[in-house]
């Protein structure tokens, strides 16, 4: 291994985590095997070993590549918007991989425009894209995984202008092994970890994964307030007393949000009251049923209302509900 190399990976230790162990025997074990034949001769016992055999286990090279954000909601003319994947190497040896990175993709609405640079590792782990994280240079800093090991890579892409609401658009990551592809079986002679020979395995040494991007021209925001009324008619937060809780929710925008819904626990070291639940001043029942609230009972209570599909011309949606203080 190279200075270079060397530096490269001690760089990629900082970003690079271990899975569980799933690739197999490490390339470069040795597997050795001796027999032995016992005989007597003269009313003596001798054993002969033969000589040992050894085989070097090979280098299989297979890598996965996984989604782990799901359709990201944005808006026309947005920049640097990120996409969350994590390449896996799921070989036996030690393997550095090139990525590379499409959103010319058919079937969706529209194609993302990489930014530049558009591929990035996600060095401080927060799952977003940050002034932290480590843009990726091919050829430069192609990660070096140990087996079972795996980096979380952030595609990064502008949204172009123009959109109609509901639009998708994908973009694909690649990751390949750097000692070569092809079909599972393939021999890569004297070129794995040690110098063993290389195998491509069953995902051919390449894999990728697409995620998406959903144009969404409306939002919705929810404002909570709440009120407190005590058994003496004042407003102090003592045991006895009741919480009105109110949440206003408003689309803005020019699209339609659908299935809205509002979910909220109910606090510890309190107790909802009972047929306290609204909409818009109209009262819900508790129960599970055709209207559009719910009183959820168990170890972790709560109340769900279920808001439809809201556009701006709705206006502000309110939800009322109660609890008492324990």
């Amino acid at each position: 291994m190279t200075r270079l190399q060397l530096a490269l990976a001690s760089c990629l230790v900082l970003f690079v985590s271990r899975t569980s162990m799933a690739a197999g025997t490490a390339a470069g074990t040795s597997i050795q095997n001796t027999a032995q034949v016992t005989y007597t001769v003269g009313g003596s016992q001798v054993t002969t070993p033969s000589n040992t055999n050894a085989i070097t286990v090979a280098e299989r090279l297979d890598v996965n590549v996984t989604l782990q954000s799901g359709p990201v909601s944005v808006q026309g003319g947005q920049v640097r918007r990120e996409l969350v994947l994590r390449v896996t190497n799921t070989g036996n040896g030690d393997e550095a991989f090139q990525l590379a990175m499409t959103s010319v993709i058919g079937g969706d609405n529209f194609d993302p425009t990489p930014s530049s640079p558009a591929i990035y590792f996600d060095t401080d782990a927060s799952g977003t894209l940050t002034a932290g994280d480590t843009a990726y240079v091919p050829g430069t800093n192609d990660p070096l995984l140990v087996p079972d090991a795996f980096v979380i890579v952030l595609v990064v892409n502008d949204i172009p202008t123009g959109l109609a609401n509901g639009a998708i658009g994908r973009s694909r990551l690649t990751a390949q092994a750097k000692t070569g592809t092809g079909a599972p079986g393939t021999v890569f002679a004297g070129l794995g970890t040690g110098g063993v020979d290389a195998v491509v395995g069953s995902s051919g040494a390449s894999s990728n994964a697409t995620g998406e991007y959903v144009v969404s021209d409306v939002s919705l925001s929810n404002v909570k307030s709440a009120t407190v009324l005590d058994p003496f008619g004042g407003t102090e937060p003592i045991p006895g007393a009741r919480i009105t809780y109110q949440i206003l929710v408003n689309a803005t925008g020019t699209g339609s949000a659908a299935n809205a819904v509002i979910d909220d626990a109910i606090p510890a070291n309190t107790t909802f009251v009972p047929g306290s639940l609204r909409l818009n001043a109209v009262a819900l029942s508790d129960a599970t049923d055709a209207d559009a609230g719910e009183f959820i009972p168990g170890v972790n209570p709560g109340v769900r209302v279920h808001l439809g599909n809201l556009a701006a011309a709705a206006g502000t949606q309110t939800v009322l509900f109660q609890v008492t203080i324990n």
